[in-house]
């Protein structure tokens, strides 16, 4: 393998594979942008979650009842949104792993000259799949925060 980069063709080959994995991983820094937004969403609404923990827990606060029901309605409400951030998250990052396999076999297929077209592709459509399956979960949690907010506006 050391004889395969070594002469000057195949250093040409190689130089060739970096700038084909530019893409790629132009990709993986926009997914670690998504992933940061979605871990923020996410760490927002278990902040929320924390927060209604006391009134769970007391019927009083500062001299005022509560609804006990309502709390838990929100609450439910939030992990909805939760459970929605977290597929989000788990999809985002399947897209960058699956991209990051793109990014071997393309490697590995000059390296050991094997056709990789079709693994390439398939990891790459997969992977396409899986970030719009992430942006459809971020979507839905965009669409029950914006439904919240409407109905907190009435009240």
């Amino acid at each position: 393998m050391v004889e395969v980069i070594t002469s000057s063709g195949n250093v040409d080959a190689v130089s060739h594979l970096i700038q084909l994995s530019v893409a790629p991983v132009f990709l993986l820094a926009g997914m670690a942008g998504v992933l940061a937004v979605l871990s923020s969403r996410l760490s927002r609404i278990v902040d929320k979650v924390e927060r209604l923990k006391p009134l769970l827990l007391s019927k009083k606060l500062d001299g005022v009842s509560i609804r006990v029901d309502e709390v838990r309605k929100q609450r439910r409400f939030l992990e909805r949104r939760a459970h929605n951030m977290n597929l989000a998250i788990v999809f985002c990052t399947l897209t960058g792993f699956l991209v990051a396999l793109v990014i071997i076999v393309m490697f590995l297929s000059a390296f050991f000259e094997f056709h990789s077209a079709g693994i390439i592709a398939g990891l790459f459509i997969t992977g396409m799949f899986s970030f719009i399956f992430s942006l459809i979960g971020f979507l839905r949690e965009l669409y029950l925060s914006n439904e919240y907010m409407k109905k907190s506006w009435l009240y």
